[in-house]
């Protein structure tokens, strides 16, 4: 009877030790110490108490881990750095040697990968790639939100050769991958793809602490891709605010260009108008006919210049507003060349110039003539306004492999070097000084670039052989 109520009372004690390891395992403490005197059931309930506390620790210890990862990959703002958070963090939960990330498009008809990234020299699949969803492998893993373990790529690939990016990951030796589906507020967002060089890397293991963790990490991904494409969206208002503030900046200018250079040859002409209504008052009469005629001539002048500085103003509008249009047709280029330089011929022989033109052979392009006569217009203009007189340009046409290179040589002062690239922009006028005291408006040869670009085609300028300077515009063939 004494040993019997001795037993029952170490039962008692042994199972208020349970109670009381019950106790620390249910506030976190898993460091416990049973003793066991006899194998009864007791002891065989201690013994799952002592596996318990170790399960229980273990998984503490796990969680604690996956805790520290997913803050490390939350530091992250952008989808960017989220992704190499998770590349540099996840080693300790599952094996790969590369990991890549794939969007689901807005509408959920294909996938596109966006980021990867391997331990290894090269990458066939990377950011870019894109296929449908419908009707891929993909799909059935994003329905059922369950990963996917292929542990033998090349066998895989046998049996579906039509598998594009599993042909370009085998190449890249990959040999067994996990895809994992992520989904955020119960929408499919993508999916994470770990891979490994290795065959029979991943087992069950895996897929479990990946699901212990699915969740937040979804919840990352899509705030850093939100995160991103705000950023995207923000830069994209900055880069429209420059523009706009330039196109104002621009518009500004021009007015004011309007406003000085009208002014002159405005005032010159109601000057000449004047004179001309009220011709007693200023001149004798035998004088009369001879200022009439300078004077009209005079208003002439000033009438070109103020038409040209209309055009160029109109021009710059039309280009920076994207609304410079070309009538493309075919040109024989020998044939505009000619016409043009004719048209130029009697101006020159004015300043005691002459022009010459050498055309290699005959030949074609697709481009806008009047556009085109624009260009050359512009640069013949320039060449006989800053030659000497008794000068020689020369215009020159060359038919190359691509292209179309025409050069206009002048016998001018030439550019210092300094100048050459800047002549090209709006307002830039260089040093050298008309021969004819001519004006100009800093704005053609701007115009011309951009006439040129919009062909595609290229244009500069160079020294020429012993003095002056060639200009020179390429067309495609």
């Amino acid at each position: 009877m004494r040993n019997e109520n001795r037993g029952m009372r170490q039962s008692k004690e042994r199972i208020q030790a349970y109670y009381d390891a019950l106790e620390k395992l249910s506030s976190g403490q898993y460091d416990l110490e049973l003793l066991f005197e006899q194998a009864n059931e007791l002891d065989c309930l201690g013994e799952a108490i002592l596996k318990l506390a170790d399960t229980l620790k273990k998984n503490a210890l796990e969680e604690e881990r996956l805790n520290a990862i997913t803050t490390s990959i939350n530091a992250g703002l952008t989808l960017g750095e989220i992704l190499e958070k998770v590349y540099a963090d996840f080693h300790e939960l599952i094996p790969y040697n590369r990991i890549g990330f794939s969007l689901i498009s807005s509408d959920g008809g294909s996938v596109q990968a966006y980021w990867a990234r391997c331990d290894y020299p090269k990458m066939h699949l990377s950011g870019g790639y894109e296929a449908p969803l419908k009707g891929s492998s993909l799909e059935m893993i994003q329905k059922t939100g369950q990963p996917r373990i292929l542990n033998n790529l090349d066998k895989y690939l046998k049996e579906k050769p039509d598998s594009e990016s599993t042909r370009f990951i085998v190449e890249e030796g990959i040999r067994s991958s996990l895809t994992c589906p992520l989904n955020a507020n119960g929408k499919p967002v993508g999916f994470m793809f770990f891979s490994s060089l290795h065959p029979g890397t991943y087992e069950q293991a895996h897929v479990q602490t990946f699901m212990r963790i699915v969740n937040r990490l979804s919840v990352m991904v899509e705030k850093g891709r939100l995160v991103s494409e705000l950023a995207e969206k923000k830069e994209a208002i900055e880069a429209q605010n420059i523009e706009l503030r330039q196109l104002i900046e621009m518009k500004n200018r021009l007015i004011g260009v309007a406003a000085h250079d009208l002014r002159s040859p405005i005032s010159n002409i109601r000057m000449a108008v004047n004179l001309l209504n009220t011709p007693s008052l200023w001149f004798e009469e035998g004088e009369r006919l001879n200022f009439t005629d300078s004077f009209l001539n005079m208003v002439e002048r000033q009438s070109d210049y103020m038409l040209r500085l209309l055009n160029d103003l109109l021009d710059v509008t039309q280009i920076e507003s994207g609304k410079l249009s070309l009538r493309l047709e075919v040109v024989d280029i020998c044939e505009f060349l000619e016409g043009i330089v004719a048209l130029f011929t009697q101006g020159a022989q004015a300043k005691g110039m002459k022009v010459s033109l050498q055309v290699g052979s005959s030949g074609k392009v697709i481009a806008d003539p009047q556009r085109l006569q624009q260009v050359v217009d512009n640069l013949l203009s320039n060449a006989i306004k800053f030659s000497p007189p008794g000068g020689t340009i020369i215009v020159r046409a060359e038919e190359r492999k691509t292209d179309w290179r025409i050069s206009i040589q002048d016998d001018g002062p030439g550019i210092p070097e300094e100048e050459r690239n800047l002549l090209f922009e709006y307002f830039r006028r260089g040093s050298a000084v008309p021969t004819g005291g001519e004006k100009s408006t800093g704005l053609g040869l701007a115009i011309t670039r951009r006439i040129v670009e919009a062909h595609g085609g290229k244009i500069g300028v160079e020294p020429g052989p012993d003095k002056g300077s060639i200009f020179w515009f390429t067309i495609p063939c």
